[in-house]
């Protein structure tokens, strides 16, 4: 019954965390009210790409399930991945909502859903049209229509230059296998209670104020910052975060690196 129950919730997972496109290229066309937001979000040549990093497997959406009827197998290891074939993206329609890793989809996150990699996965996608790359996080699953390989968040397909024709030919690689198996040595990831560490910044209602000062912590030079939405009560915040920090000593610096920029101390925030 358990298992019955966990394959059940991952599918919704599945179906509500990634968009679905059609059989042929569509102009940019997009599914239902999915497309991009009203608020485009910040430069993406401010934004930088996922640093890729040795974690554990997520706790859901590894598992083997089924969608549509067909039966998907998750990857144990993502080594040697290297495969072409057409990207698609998401955007507004799924923002906030749980990918099938169990984390919350931010559109403005360089991210990205496939049907078999390990959760997460990084990879290396090439626009083979333009000759652009990126490096992403793969931590969702999809897409599901239209024989596509990997559907891109919508930061992504910005950088990638895909939002106009919806879709596009890329090439995917694994950039390393980040499964539980791989190896630890020489990584210093500062953790407590076994929960990744983040300094927070700030934490906002509009969207466009939390980007503001991701873009202007990055331009002081501070690295991995994000956005993470939350919901409370019923209302939608957007926390700055930096992080996952490396050590406790780097821990100290980022607190009085932000509190210098910001005129605030930032919370610590523990984090699976």
């Amino acid at each position: 019954m358990v298992l019955r129950l966990s394959l059940v919730v991952m599918i919704a997972l599945c179906l509500t965390g990634c968009s679905f496109w059609g059989d042929k290229p569509r102009g940019g066309a997009y599914f239902e009210d999915d497309g991009p937001p009203a608020y485009a979000g910040p430069d993406p040549s401010s934004v930088p790409d996922a640093v890729p990093r040795i974690e554990p497997l997520s706790k859901t959406g590894n598992a083997p399930y089924r969608v549509f009827g067909v039966r998907y197998v998750p990857m144990k290891s993502a080594q040697g991945y290297q495969v072409k074939g057409i990207a698609s993206w998401y955007g507004k329609k799924f923002h906030g909502r749980r990918t099938s890793s169990g984390e919350t989809y931010d559109m403005y996150a360089m991210t990205a859903a496939h049907k078999t990699l390990p959760l997460p996965t990084y990879v290396q996608v090439k626009n083979l049209d333009n000759g652009v790359k990126v490096v992403l996080r793969v931590n969702d699953r999809g897409p599901f229509l239209g024989g596509r390989l990997i559907d891109l968040s919508y930061m992504a397909a910005r950088k990638l230059g895909v939002t106009t024709s919806g879709t596009a030919r890329v090439e995917v690689t694994a950039i390393k296998d980040h499964s539980a198996s791989a190896p630890v040595a020489n990584v210093s990831i500062t953790q407590r209670n076994n929960r990744l560490v983040y300094a927070q910044a700030a934490s906002f209602r509009l969207i466009g104020n939390a980007h503001t000062l991701r873009e202007r912590l990055t331009h002081q030079g501070i690295a991995r910052v994000s956005v993470s939405p939350t919901r409370i009560d019923n209302t939608l915040y957007y926390r700055v975060w930096v992080g996952p920090l490396e050590s406790d000593l780097k821990l100290g610096e980022i607190i009085d690196q932000i509190t210098r920029i910001t005129g605030v101390e930032p919370h610590i925030v523990e984090n699976n």
